[in-house]
């Protein structure tokens, strides 16, 4: 059977920028072991998989997998997956909503279509789950991990620590961009530290100036490293992002505020990527989180397939 295929780059301002991701789509039938085939065929940061959705209020069930692994959420997949539907959908000349919701392992996922002239330009995601801090990591061990020197750790505002909204990353802040310039990712340092309470990658960034003299908007440099998972390095990882602005906006002195972030990443991999964040706080306590970017459609094709595939709980 045939089974077509789209490929885009997202967070991208260019064609070849950003992170590729690869959907397949019409995937039911496809077992466990194609899936996870075909995402490393493809050998992108991840593949995705469209599945009819359980409950027909959603707009699909969407698996996704890295070359090694599946993975119950992550960022730039769903942002490129909801591009490319919308895309195909509207070459059916099919009527769509402005907003989809994924079912997948770490719940439903609900995403906003982005226009510029009436045409579809990217998405929007707002992460599954709400913040949670995890394990604290010594300056030293997570300065080993990223080839730097313990000095190159800020700590002021936070010390390394695993975050997740939905994928979990070590998350490290540097004092200086020349200092995020110089990560890399150190394996025997990794392998002696993670998997640490569910993360295997670390998120290293570095915080600019607020933008002219606002208080409300923000600009970061990011990279990610998961060598562990086969991904030396991400262009652009809208999970670790939306975790990142989460734990930025919680640590905050600010009761209520609504926040927008400038996220750069894959930069020094010649793959420049631009990532928009918004946070919201209500009563001391971040309330949502979205991400969202550019994407351009790049490539399509056919596979042939057969197989039955099996349907994974949902997180509820």
């Amino acid at each position: 059977m045939k089974r077509r295929y789209v490929t885009a780059d997202v967070f991208a301002e260019r064609m070849f920028g950003g992170n590729p991701v690869a959907m397949v789509l019409d995937a039911e039938g496809l077992s466990l072991a194609q899936m996870q085939a075909i995402a490393m065929e493809f050998n992108y940061s991840e593949t995705t998989f469209v599945l009819p959705a359980s409950n027909p209020a959603n707009t699909a069930w969407i698996r996704i997998f890295t070359p090694r692994a599946e993975l119950p959420f992550a960022g730039h997949p769903n942002v490129g997956t909801a591009f490319l539907l919308a895309k195909e959908r509207e070459a059916q000349g099919a009527t769509q909503s402005e907003t989809f919701v994924f079912e997948e392992a770490a719940g439903l996922v609900p995403l906003r279509l982005l226009r510029e002239d009436g045409v579809v330009v990217g998405a929007e995601l707002r992460a599954p789950e709400p913040l949670s801090c995890r394990a604290q990591v010594p300056t030293e061990r997570a300065a080993q991990c990223l080839s730097v020197r313990s000095e190159d750790v800020r700590v002021e505002v936070h010390p390394p620590q695993v975050v997740s909204v939905g994928l979990p990353f070590l998350v490290v802040e540097l004092t200086s961009r020349e200092a995020l310039r110089r990560t890399k990712p150190n394996l025997a340092a990794y392998e002696g530290l993670l998997p640490l309470d569910g993360a295997d990658a670390i998120y290293a960034y570095w915080r600019g100036s607020a933008a002219g003299t606002s208080t409300t908007s923000f600009e970061l440099y990011a990279r990610m490293f998961a060598p562990l998972d086969g991904i030396v390095e991400d262009p652009a990882t809208g999970s670790a992002t939306a975790a990142t602005l989460a734990l930025l906006a919680t640590v905050g002195n600010e009761r209520a505020s609504q926040c927008t972030w400038r996220v750069h990443q894959g930069i020094e991999m010649g793959r420049p990527s631009l990532m928009i964040g918004r946070t919201v706080k209500q009563d001391g306590s971040v309330v949502s989180v979205y991400v969202g970017g550019r994407c351009i459609a790049v490539t399509e094709g056919t596979l042939v397939l057969e197989g039955n595939a099996e349907r994974p709980p949902m997180k509820t």
